[in-house]
C-alpha cells in the first residue's frame, strides 16, 4: 500500500526544521506535530487563519444563495432553519476537533472514521465525501453563475435566457483548469476575501438591522413568524440550508498546519460555526423585514441583491453582487480543491486506483484528482438544480458527520495507544451521540429525491468497496 499523505508540494506538508513546532514542547505534543508520512509540519496559521478557512468556506451560500429560497419554505422562522443548523454543526465540530488533533492527517472526516470504524465505513464515506463535494460546488457554482449573471442585469443589459447555468458551467471549467497550476496563494487570497466580506456584511447588515427594528426608515408590516405547516417546513429548512455549514470541517484537513492545536483547533472550528450562524440568522431577518417571504422568494438565488436595493439604491445592489461574487467563488473555489482532495486520499489509501493520486510533477497538484473532481462538478452544474443539489451534498456530509462522531465514541471506548489528541471534547459521550443522533434525523426532512440520490450514492461507494478493496484494513493504521 502506497504511504498515506498529501502531495508533495501541499502547503500542509512542507518539510521543516525539527525546530519549528507547536509551543507546546512535550513528547505528546511533538508526536503530534508531524505527521507521518508527510514529512515534518510547520505550523504556519493561526487562529485568525484557521477562522478564515472555516468563514470563507461557509460564508457563502447561507448569506447570498439562500434568503430567497429559505423565506419562500418557512418565511421569517428561516432564520430559526439555519440557528438549528448551527446548532447541529456545533455538536459535530466539538468531536471533529478532537479527531483532528489526534489525527492531522489529509482526508479529514474520512481518515478520522476509517482508521477508527474501519475500511468499509471509511471507503462509503470517503468516496461519498468525493460526490459529496461534487454536488456542493455544483451547487455553489450555480450561485456565483446568478451573481455574475446579475452584473448584466445591473449594467442593463439584457440577455434573452438565464446565464446563471452557462456562467456556472465556464467557472467550474475554468477554477478546475486554475487548480492544475498550483495553490500557494490561496490561503492569502482566502483571508483577503474573508475580511473584505465581512466589512461588507457588517455594515450592511447592521443599516438592514436599524431599519428592521424601525429606528430609521419606512415601517414594515409585521408577518407570521411560523409558516402555516408549523415546524414541520422549519426542519425541512433547516435540512435544506445545512449545505451552508460543511465548511467547518474544513479546517481538520489542515489540522497539522495550525499553530497549538489543543487550542486553535476547536475554537476555529465552533468560533467559525458561531460567528457564520449570527451572520445568518441575522441575514434572514433582514431580508424578510425589507420584503414579505412570498415576494422574497420570487428573487430567487440573487434575493440579497433586491433587498440591499431596496435600503441604500443602486451602491448598496453593487455592493453586495460584489459581495456575492466574492463568497460563491470562495466557496466553489474551495469545494472545488476540496473534492480533489477526497480523491487523493482515498486513492492513497488504496480504495480507488493508485493512478488518482499522481502528482503533476511541474506544478506539485493532482491532476487526475482534479479532473476527476472537475468534470462531474460541471455536468451536474449544468442541470442547474439548486435545492437538489444543495441537499444532496447535506445528505452525505450529514452521513459523514454523524459517523465522525460514532467514531469519536468508538475510540474513546477502545483507547488504541496511538490515540492521544492534544484536545478532549467535553463530555465527549453525550455531546457525539446526540450530534450523530441529530446529524442522521436532519436527513428524515429532506426532498424523498435528495434521499434517494445520496442512499444510491452509498450503496454505490460499498458495492465497489466490495469489488475492489475488500483486502485493505485501515482500522488503526496511523
Amino acid at each position: 500500500m502506497p504511504p498515506d499523505g498529501g502531495p508533495p508540494n501541499d502547503s500542509s506538508a512542507q518539510a521543516t526544521d525539527s525546530s519549528i513546532a507547536a509551543p507546546d514542547t512535550t513528547e505528546l505534543s511533538t508526536e503530534h506535530d508531524t505527521d507521518q508520512g508527510e514529512g515534518e509540519l510547520e505550523r504556519t496559521i493561526g487562529l485568525v487563519g484557521g477562522l478564515a478557512i472555516g468563514i470563507g468556506t461557509m460564508i457563502g451560500a447561507g448569506i447570498f444563495v439562500f434568503p430567497g429560497l429559505a423565506a419562500e419554505n418557512a418565511g421569517p422562522a428561516a432564520a430559526l432553519s439555519f440557528a438549528i443548523g448551527a446548532v447541529i454543526a456545533l455538536l459535530v465540530a466539538l468531536p471533529t476537533s478532537e479527531l483532528a488533533t489526534a489525527m492531522p492527517r489529509s482526508g479529514g472526516g474520512y481518515f478520522f472514521i476509517s482508521r477508527g470504524l474501519g475500511t468499509g465505513p471509511g471507503a462509503i464515506v470517503g468516496l461519498g465525501l468525493w460526490l459529496g463535494l461534487v454536488f456542493a460546488s455544483a451547487f455553489y457554482l450555480v450561485g456565483l453563475g446568478s451573481y455574475a449573471g446579475q452584473v448584466f442585469t445591473e449594467a442593463g443589459i439584457a440577455l434573452p435566457v438565464s446565464p446563471a447555468v452557462p456562467l456556472g458551467v465556464a467557472f467550474g471549467i475554468g477554477l478546475t483548469v486554475l487548480s492544475l497550476f498550483g495553490t500557494e496563494n490561496t490561503a492569502s487570497l482566502q483571508n483577503a476575501i474573508v475580511i473584505l466580506l465581512l466589512v461588507i456584511l457588517t455594515l450592511f447588515l447592521s443599516y438592514g438591522s436599524l431599519d428592521a427594528l424601525g429606528v430609521f426608515g419606512t415601517e414594515s408590516t409585521p408577518e407570521r413568524f411560523f409558516p402555516p405547516g408549523g415546524a414541520l417546513p422549519v426542519l425541512q429548512t433547516a435540512a435544506l440550508v445545512f449545505t451552508s455549514y460543511l465548511g467547518f470541517a474544513q479546517v481538520a484537513t489542515v489540522a497539522g498546519d495550525i499553530k497549538q492545536p489543543s487550542r486553535n483547533l476547536p475554537l476555529a472550528m465552533v468560533g467559525s460555526v458561531i460567528l457564520v450562524g449570527i451572520f445568518y440568522v441575522v441575514t434572514i431577518f433582514v431580508a424578510t423585514s425589507a420584503f414579505g417571504s412570498a415576494r422574497l422568494g420570487e428573487f430567487g438565488e440573487t434575493a440579497m441583491v433586491e433587498v440591499a436595493r431596496e435600503f441604500v439604491g443602486f451602491p448598496g445592489a453593487l455592493a453586495i453582487v460584489i459581495a456575492g461574487l466574492l463568497a460563491t467563488f470562495s466557496s466553489a473555489n474551495a469545494s472545488i480543491l476540496s473534492a480533489s482532495r477526497a480523491v487523493y486520499a482515498v486513492s492513497r489509501d488504496d480504495l480507488i486506483p493508485e493512478t488518482a493520486s499522481r502528482i503533476n510533477l511541474k506544478y506539485g497538484t493532482p491532476h487526475v484528482a482534479l479532473g476527476l473532481a472537475g468534470g462531474p462538478i460541471v455536468v451536474l452544474t449544468a442541470t442547474g438544480q439548486v435545492e437538489l443539489l444543495a441537499e444532496v451534498a447535506s445528505f452525505l456530509h450529514l452521513v459523514m458527520y454523524g459517523l465522525i462522531c460514532i467514531a469519536l465514541i468508538q475510540l474513546r471506548r477502545e483507547e488504541p495507544d496511538w490515540y492521544t489528541p492534544t484536545f478532549r471534547c467535553p463530555a465527549g459521550f453525550a455531546v457525539a451521540g446526540v450530534g450523530a443522533l441529530a446529524s442522521f434525523a436532519l436527513i428524515a426532512f429532506m426532498q424523498p429525491a435528495s434521499i434517494a440520490i445520496g442512499f444510491m450514492v452509498m450503496v454505490m461507494s460499498y458495492l465497489w468497496y466490495r469489488y475492489y478493496a475488500t483486502d485493505v484494513d485501515l482500522k488503526g493504521e496511523f
